[in-house]
């Protein structure tokens, strides 16, 4: 997911868009914990999508409030 991308998003987009990879993540480390987890690769990839999400969502706080 690049964050070019992202900020072509609206904000509902977003938040429905951090949900999802939430969840995902969660599944992620479910699979970890019951050793079912083949692409271990996977869990610094959310990690970091979330991040990118959160980022672009604060951003467009700042501008908003500017």
């Amino acid at each position: 997911m690049k964050a070019g991308d992202l900020r072509e998003m609206t904000k509902d987009e977003l938040k429905a868009k951090l949900t999802e990879v939430r969840e995902g993540l969660f599944n992620l480390r479910f699979q970890l914990a019951t050793k079912q987890l083949d692409n271990t690769a996977q869990l610094p990839k959310n990690r970091k999508d979330i991040a990118r999400i959160l980022t672009v969502l604060s951003e467009m706080d700042r501008k908003a409030g500017e």
